[in-house]
């Protein structure tokens, strides 16, 4: 489930912008990278809630792979044929409001199925670092579709065998009994942020997730500035160090507490992005693949340590709807943000000439940090022997 999960996405993702470049359309990055964040604002509690009271996980899974399939081969068979680009944002925007929450969904199912899920379900998200890379891979050198739309049909196939995965999954069956509407709507999950630690780990989550649409979006155009043309490839750089950290966080989250590898995650964060902004100084794009091989630490020891966090200290009955929570904050409210704002400093700084690549990476690599000092100085945490985040 999770290679497929991860591939899906991965054989598009780095690619989209170089082919919308391709094509002509800068002026449609930006809004082809909007739709996903948009979409997370209005799936992502709904589906949750879903599979907490009504719909039994694997199932809900399955269908939304099915319905994504289909929209997101709309969207990239419009983009081929040289429709309208809105014809490309319309379906692409419907793909990701039912493909938004997949992500969360499936952490659910597997962290309900694990026995010991703190030592065994980063090394099955492991999975979803290798399908991935795999996509990566196949898109550059197999397909060789870095500007093709060839990449978005390969996207579609697995996601059809995702959805054959899911059906075959055990079942996964509903838990909670409440029937209310603000249950229906997820709003429930809105309630953990009476909690302190939650709340400052939700805000610095949306934070951080603005420069990380600035990382999807930006990172493969700078990599192509510098002369690489096989981006897609380069980018895949991420995920290896990805594998070397699931299976590391792994055996360290049942030995340290959660706000040490948080904090870890943050400063690693800090640290990659200014690597992209000496590779504007520079012009080196060794300082840019040393910042993209970063990324992998830097993204599971925050986000998988984030999620089993949420699973062990969330009510059963609304687990799946915290992990909605935690997609609306990154991938809806934080992408969305950082979506408008980096496409707009992109157009000032880079394109305009007004600081370069220098200065659109030093920005983020600030944000970053702020977002480094508020969560070392209000998280709180457990006391350790009592819990260990």
């Amino acid at each position: 489930m999770c290679f497929f999960l991860g591939m899906s996405p991965g054989f598009w993702s780095s690619a989209l912008t170089n082919i919308l470049h391709a094509k002509g359309l800068d002026a449609w990055i930006t809004p082809a990278f909007l739709v996903a964040p948009c979409a997370a604002l209005v799936s992502p509690l709904i589906i949750g809630a879903m599979a907490d009271q009504r719909i039994r996980g694997e199932r809900l899974l399955g269908w939304i792979a099915i319905v994504g399939a289909v929209l997101l081969f709309a969207a990239f068979r419009a983009l081929d044929l040289g429709w309208n680009p809105w014809w490309f944002v319309g379906f692409f925007a419907l793909h990701s409001i039912f493909t938004g929450p997949m992500w969360g969904l499936g952490t659910m199912i597997a962290l309900t199925h694990l026995e010991n899920g703190e030592r065994q379900f980063p090394l099955v998200r492991m999975g979803g670092t290798i399908g991935w890379m795999a996509a990566g891979l196949i898109t550059s050198h197999v397909l060789h579709a870095d500007r093709s739309v060839a990449c978005g049909y390969a996207s579609v196939i697995a996601r059809l065998v995702l959805a054959g995965v899911a059906f075959a999954m055990p079942a996964t069956p509903s838990v909670s009994s409440s029937r209310s509407w603000k249950s229906a709507l997820g709003v429930e999950a809105f309630s953990l942020l009476r909690d302190r630690d939650h709340f400052v780990f939700f805000f610095v989550t949306g934070l951080l997730s603005v420069p990380m649409s600035a990382f999807y979006m930006y990172v493969p155009r700078h990599l192509e500035a510098l002369g690489d043309d096989h981006a897609s490839a380069t980018m895949t750089l991420g995920q290896w160090s990805e594998i070397a950290a699931m299976i590391l966080v792994s055996a360290l989250m049942v030995r340290c507490r959660v706000k040490v590898l948080l904090v870890w995650a943050l400063s690693l964060t800090v640290t990659r992005f200014a690597c992209f902004a000496l590779g504007g100084m520079t012009g080196l794009k060794s300082w840019v693949i040393a910042g993209i091989s970063l990324h992998g630490i830097a993204y599971t020891f925050y986000f998988i340590t984030a999620q089993i966090f949420l699973d062990r200290r969330v009510p059963r009955g609304m687990r799946g709807q915290a992990q909605g929570l935690v997609t609306l904050v990154s991938a809806g409210i934080g992408s969305g943000v950082g979506t408008v704002f980096s496409g707009w400093f992109y157009q000032t700084t880079v394109l305009g000439g007004h600081g370069g690549w220098t200065l659109f990476w030093a920005v983020m690599t600030g944000i970053m940090a702020v977002c480094l000092v508020m969560f070392a100085m209000l998280y709180r945490g457990l006391a350790t022997g009592s819990d260990p985040s």
